[in-house]
């Protein structure tokens, strides 16, 4: 059987001159700005024009384009491997807001005329603005071309074993090299505005379960939950790292910040909490401070994957699934595609 897996990114402009029309993508997104077209794109124009030179600058200190692509396409080569005999595995990217998009992927995946596909997004906890956006448009992408293949979803995996395996090893690496100091762990996300959470959406709460997971696999930490990446003028989740930063200064404590929502690195990391975070936690009185990195291609993180797609694919009757160990979602969360009965 040849089975095609979709692993879902955001993406990251390749160069400079990319910076602002994947800001255009981006911000054109209705999952993003949820208003009508006749307003949403004319003001996506705007945005991604205004927000160009910041991005451009920020892109430039890790040498101006985002490593994101070639990351992903390293795990997509583990998955394959890690996925083992008896099928033929094709693991292709597929980006959201830059190349390779969509449309572009689901005709590559046409030409390898598969049996059966999974997609499946690298974005551990579930967001109607990552997770469901990436598989709308690739339900929207693939009807166009007509892909008529039985195609299952892995929509979620916040607390999966082999997930929260790797982040705890790597957790561990980063508490050695804190030392024997007093240290706080921050578990970092990209945060969403207040209201996309009182709509319904799940990440916050399975955010939180990942955090919680991880905690009782290392045992004896003092933690917290924080959000990082505020953007607009809109009320954000919170606490937000760079006050839980502030607050470890305060506290006299080393800070082991751990970015628990991101699988690969790119400029949320590589600027945002290797440079910008690290002047603030100097600037705070921080001890030390200690970025762990993402998982990648951090063995039991690939194991878990291939445990994923294993499982989905031996329930062909299952179009949708979760890793987690119990429902990660409640029924206020009406985001979830499972609780609002999509499927």
């Amino acid at each position: 059987m040849k089975v095609a897996i979709i692993l879902f990114n955001l993406g990251g402009p390749d160069s400079p001159e990319a910076v602002q029309p994947f800001l255009r993508n981006l911000f054109s997104d209705p999952a993003i700005i949820s208003l009508p077209s006749f307003l949403r794109l004319p003001l996506a124009r705007f945005i991604s024009s205004r927000r160009t030179a910041k991005a451009q600058g920020i892109y430039a200190r890790i040498g101006g384009s985002s490593p994101i692509l070639g990351q992903t396409e390293a795990q997509a080569r583990a998955l394959e491997e890690a996925l083992g005999p008896g099928h033929e595995w094709r693991g292709y990217v597929c980006m959201r807001y830059w190349h390779p998009m969509t449309e572009a992927v689901v005709r590559s995946v046409k030409r390898f005329a598969p049996d059966r596909i999974v997609l499946l997004p690298l974005y551990p906890q579930f967001s109607t603005t990552t997770t469901a956006s990436s598989v709308k448009a690739w339900q929207e992408a693939a009807a166009a071309a007509k892909l008529g293949v039985p195609t299952q979803t892995v929509c979620c995996y916040p607390d999966e074993d082999g997930f929260i395996a790797a982040s705890a090893d790597l957790l561990k690496q980063g508490l050695a090299e804190a030392g024997d100091r007093p240290t706080r762990i921050l578990f970092s996300a990209h945060g969403l505005p207040e209201k996309v959470i009182k709509a319904g959406d799940p990440y916050q709460a399975q955010v939180e379960r990942t955090a919680k997971a991880i905690a009782e696999r290392v045992g004896s930490l003092d933690w917290s939950v924080c959000y990082q990446s505020r953007v607009g003028p809109l009320k954000w989740i919170g606490p937000p790292t760079d006050d839980e930063i502030r607050r470890a200064g305060k506290d006299g404590k080393a800070v082991v910040l751990y970015p628990l929502a991101f699988v690969s690195e790119h400029s949320e990391t590589l600027v945002e909490l290797d440079m910008d975070y690290r002047t603030l936690a100097n600037e705070s009185g921080v001890p030390a401070y200690v970025r762990v990195p993402t998982v990648g291609t951090h063995p039991a993180f690939i194991a878990g994957l291939a445990a994923r797609v294993h499982a989905i694919l031996s329930e062909p009757q299952v179009a949708i699934c979760h890793g987690a160990k119990t429902m990660p979602c409640s029924g206020s969360h009406r985001g979830c595609p499972l609780i609002a009965g999509a499927v």
